[in-house]
């Protein structure tokens, strides 16, 4: 890492201030070719957590009047010598200053380069890293805490303890193994089983946390289905707080899927409005949307069936309840406000347990009711924003290695194996909850984490 990397690290649009952030060895020295503080003071000379205010300049020309923040390695974002140009935030300037700062000796980011440095720089580790993007990405109140508090490490910590634990039980095997003649108190089956079971509680409570929590943090991938004219894109438009998709009383009006982005509660939806689903029609574009419809059926998280309350069950409806029986699914009686024909007594026949609600859409009565079922549905009601939490499908993985580990271990016991055979399950688990955390994680592992941040973060 010997070279200095730059990048703008503010949003690729106008705004009042821009940001061009430099970082490595030679950032200090780089930076004060490029800006001079009218104070005549080098940054070279400037303490860390210092600011200049001064102009920024590619050779001879005057780029903008511009304030520089000073930060020392290894007390820098990225443990490396850091500087921050701010100027106006036009896109043309902030581009110019970087093209300066490449002339002075600065090599292009590469997208997340700045928090891999910190990463690779012990400034945290790599389920902090992977909060940074998630914190970014934050779409409500609920992700902005959690992914602050696994920033924080409270994942970490967690992780940290459970390694801990199987660490010493290992290294206390490993020593009764090897050194027989030392007298080394023998660790009991039973002490065993209690210490791995307790880790593995630990780590199962994250894996059931996990879809919640990536309900909070990335959002739900819902459709909303039915057969035409049951109230679909009403729904659509009450959920989205405007006249997104066309409404009439004509049967098959949405011929294709209409997305929208929407907060319902504290979890987003990502929602699809499809077409009208029946068999009975000779419509060649409507039958194409009928089976885009069910295409997103198939691969959406969360369904919400809706039933026109005032017509009793059609045989489309029947066929729909029956899919949705393998589904995430809510079942929606709409227009309530209108004489009901259809109860929740006949809808039940079809479906298992309650995730039934009413609604009037055109009136948006009853979007509280479906609020909480869709929370509570998704697991996401009384989410706890503290609690240590997994963030990525990466995690997941390294979690659900452990536990598969420890089970095996547990079951070993159960059947006497031998403790050096208890050990390696016990080893295996350890490793997989340290490429969780980074501590042996390939070059590979490092990579793919970092792929997908934004230049400049």
């Amino acid at each position: 890492m010997s070279t200095t990397i730059a990048a703008i690290a503010t949003a690729q649009a106008a705004a009042g201030l821009g940001t061009v952030r430099l970082s490595g060895e030679n950032a200090l020295s780089i930076a004060d070719r490029v800006f001079s503080a009218v104070s005549g003071k080098k940054l070279t000379e400037a303490k860390g957590y210092t600011a200049y205010y001064g102009k920024v300049h590619d050779g001879e020309t005057e780029l903008d009047d511009a304030v520089a923040l000073v930060f020392r390695a290894p007390k820098s974002y990225t443990g490396e010598d850091v500087v921050e140009l701010s100027c106006h935030g036009g896109l043309f300037i902030l581009q110019r200053v970087l093209r300066a700062v490449f002339n002075a000796g600065a090599v292009a980011a590469e997208g997340g380069e700045f928090t891999k440095r910190a990463f690779l720089n012990g400034k945290m580790d790599l389920s902090e890293a992977e909060a940074v993007m998630s914190l970014i990405s934050a779409s409500g109140e609920e992700a902005r805490a959690a992914t602050l508090n696994a920033l924080d490490g409270a994942l970490s910590r967690e992780i940290g303890e459970c390694r801990d634990e199987l660490a010493r039980t290992a290294a206390f095997l490993a020593a009764w193994v090897d050194y027989p003649d030392d007298e080394i108190p023998e660790l009991s089956d039973s002490q065993m089983t209690e210490t791995l079971s307790t880790v593995k509680y630990r780590l199962e409570k994250l894996l059931d946390g996990f879809d919640a929590g990536q309900a909070i943090l990335e959002g739900i991938d819902t459709a909303i289905v039915g057969r035409p004219n049951v109230g679909k894109s009403t729904l659509l438009n009450a959920l989205s707080g405007r006249e997104r998709a066309i409404v009439t009383s004509v049967a098959g009006t949405t011929r294709d899927v209409l997305e929208e982005t929407v907060r319902l509660g504290n979890i987003t939806l990502r929602l699809a409005d499809t077409a009208g689903i029946r068999t009975d029609t000779d419509d060649e574009i409507e039958k194409i949307g009928v089976v885009r419809a069910k295409e997103r059926f198939d691969r959406a998280s969360l369904v919400l069936m809706v039933l026109d309350a005032e017509q009793g069950l059609s045989e489309d409806d029947k066929e729909l309840l029956e899919l949705c029986k393998n589904k995430n699914s809510i079942i929606v009686i709409n227009k309530t406000d209108k004489e009901k024909t259809l109860s929740r007594e006949s809808v039940k026949a079809f479906v298992k347990g309650e995730n039934i609600v009413e609604i009037s859409a055109k009136n948006r009565k009853g979007m509280d009711e479906l609020t909480a079922m869709v929370e509570k549905v998704v697991g996401t009601a009384g989410f706890d924003p503290s609690a240590p939490l997994i963030t990525t499908e990466r995690q997941r993985g390294c979690v659900v290695k452990a536990v598969e580990h420890l089970t095996e271990a547990l079951d070993g016991l159960s059947i006497g194996i031998t403790p050096d055979a208890t050990n390696v399950c016990i080893d295996c688990a350890v490793e997989n909850l340290c490429v969780l955390t980074g501590e042996k994680a390939t070059e590979t592992i490092v990579n793919e984490v970092f792929k997908n941040f934004c230049v400049g973060k």
